[in-house]
């Protein structure tokens, strides 16, 4: 009499346990997030009574950290295409300079296109020597940084430029739509526009490809060269209105503006997720990066800290920022 072999069983996969995710999980993508929500929880509590959390004190952190927004999110696509931009800073305060001197010599319209047109210029010159010459950018942009800067102060004789149109001042940066300051508009709408155009489009793709690997991208058919130019190009515009927006806040172009923002910007993006290396890029971290820093400025602030202190927790940050960048 035969015995029935017994069933077979079936073996279920097994499934990774809580930890082994945990351990698998790349923290590096979230440490914005994370810090961000450590940092804003550490200087509720502390300075609790100091109106840290008011919301006044709340929206006056958007509105000093818009400026700095504005110019990330153009140091993004620099920094995805494994580029570099010191120059932005002084772009923005070259272009408050001749946008108020536009303002008083010809009007509202011409001194708005003076100001956009030194950020085309610097952004065109930066790209074309990156680009067609092939030197590095870093290089580039460190000597435009001191031509700016130092064209700024010539054309002014180092004294502001005050503008005295209402309608500059109140569309760039010192009017409120409703209870929302407009700076923060403007922060949002950049914001809005290179998220979607980073990541939705044909031409975020190439960028990223280009920051990624310049060979294989080449191989695809992509123009890197092109490519390396426009970024450029993007952020030398977009430091020009982000001096704009220096001017309108308040009220005068100098040559000072925007001194020392692309260290803040550099930092934004990197710890915002960014690879400082090329090939991946995110607006919406570069966004919280801002917001980061412009958090750890504010409760400084109020904690009664100098700004010489100031300026050592920021080059603290800068370090920490390339420590957290992602290598591929």
């Amino acid at each position: 009499m035969s015995k029935t072999a017994p069933a077979a069983t079936i073996e279920s996969p097994i499934s990774p346990s809580f930890g082994e995710k945990l351990r698998k999980l790349d923290w590096r993508r979230y440490v914005i997030y994370i810090g961000f929500v450590v940092v804003f929880a550490f200087f509720a509590i502390l300075l609790h009574d100091q109106g840290f959390l008011s919301a006044v004190n709340l929206l006056n952190i958007f509105r000093q950290t818009a400026t700095i927004t504005v110019i990330a999110v153009g140091m993004t696509y620099v920094i995805s295409c494994a580029e570099i931009d010191l120059s932005v800073g002084s772009t923005a305060g070259l272009s408050s300079v001749a946008t108020a001197m536009g303002i008083s010599q010809w009007g509202l319209v011409p001194g708005i296109l003076a100001g956009l047109a030194m950020g085309v210029i610097v952004g065109a010159i930066n790209g074309g020597l990156v680009s067609l010459l092939g030197i590095p950018s870093f290089l580039v942009t460190l000597g435009m940084m001191g031509i700016a800067v130092g064209a700024a102060q010539w054309a002014t004789a180092s004294a502001p430029q005050p503008i005295l149109d209402d309608t500059f001042n109140t569309l760039f940066g010192s009017g409120n739509i409703g209870p929302i300051p407009g700076l923060v508009l403007w922060s949002a709408l950049f914001v809005a526009v290179g998220a979607v155009v980073l990541s939705r489009t044909k031409f975020g793709r190439q960028v990223l490809a280009t920051g990624g690997n310049r060979t294989a991208a080449d191989f695809t058919g992509i123009n890197t060269k092109r490519i390396k130019f426009q970024v450029l190009l993007i952020s030398g515009i977009v430091a020009s209105i982000a001096g704009m927006l220096y001017a309108g806040r308040l009220q005068s172009g100098r040559f000072q503006w925007g001194t020392g923002d692309e260290l803040s910007a550099i930092a934004a993006v990197i710890l915002g997720g960014t690879s400082l290396f090329g090939g991946s890029g995110t607006v919406i971290g570069t966004l919280f990066g801002s917001l980061l820093i412009g958090l750890i400025n504010n409760g400084l602030i109020l904690a009664g800290l100098d700004s010489s202190q100031q300026q050592v927790v920021r080059g603290a940050i800068i370090i920490l920022a390339v420590a957290l960048a992602r290598k591929k």
